[in-house]
């Protein structure tokens, strides 16, 4: 059982009043690679709840940001886009699954989200502050690759794709900064963007940029296979 929070809005397009929603492709990469996806409502004091009917979290992206307060900065970039409910919740569920070494992923925003959890920061708009950066918001599809990874040797993303170079889409303006010691950045982009990131002391907590779901390549495949095979462990 994978619980995948899901996004929100507050009303428009769908439905005038608050709405839930999540790409099909998060649950159908879940259902191929063996797991059950469970969808979660955004409520912290529930989060204990859910967490004791699933066995892996997967932490999904979304057009929005995490906000600079929770990693210390001083000033909001002027692109920052909040969504303050999904972001109290997934705190709250990645903080307690992270305490019960229970299996992350944490997808592009997830991965965000999860470097902030465990204690790393942000850049708040890669144009800003990365000398030519890579289109990390690439143009074209994003059932396309954008750019390759270089992955570290001797990390669980290694182990798990067997490779160290692969390409994935690209479809974000922020990314990792800096984290603690306790956290093994495991990916980079050509630009030194940081890719991917992981806890090697948990038995499965692995963040990664890009989106997985989209099958880009087979390392992406072995990506979502290993995080459900390690929750059914």
């Amino acid at each position: 059982m994978i619980g995948i929070p899901l996004d929100s809005e507050d009303g428009g397009g769908y439905s005038a009043l608050p709405w839930y929603a999540l790409r099909k492709n998060y649950c159908e990469a879940v259902a191929r690679a063996g797991g059950t996806p469970i969808l979660l409502p955004h409520d912290p004091s529930q989060a204990e709840t859910y967490l004791d009917m699933i066995d892996g979290l997967l932490v999904a992206g979304g057009a929005f940001d995490v906000d600079p307060a929770l990693f210390g900065a001083g000033e909001k970039h002027g692109t920052v886009v909040l969504k303050e409910g999904r972001t109290d919740f997934e705190l709250a569920v990645t903080k307690g699954a992270h305490a019960r070494k229970m299996p992350i992923l944490g997808i592009c925003g997830g991965q965000q989200l999860l470097a902030v959890v465990l204690g790393g920061t942000l850049i708040q708009h890669i144009p800003d502050e990365v000398d030519d950066p890579l289109a990390h918001e690439q143009p074209n599809p994003r059932t396309e690759p954008g750019h390759m990874v270089v992955v570290t040797e001797d990390t669980l993303l290694h182990r798990v794709t067997g490779t160290l170079q692969f390409p994935v889409n690209s479809a974000h303006h922020q990314a990792v900064k800096a984290v603690p010691e306790t956290l093994t950045v495991n990916a980079i982009a050509p630009d030194g963007v940081v890719e991917g990131i992981e806890d090697p002391a948990h038995p499965f907590c692995l963040g990664v940029q890009w989106h997985p779901e989209y099958s880009i390549s087979p390392a992406d495949d072995a990506i979502l296979a290993a995080f459900v095979k390690a929750a059914s462990a």
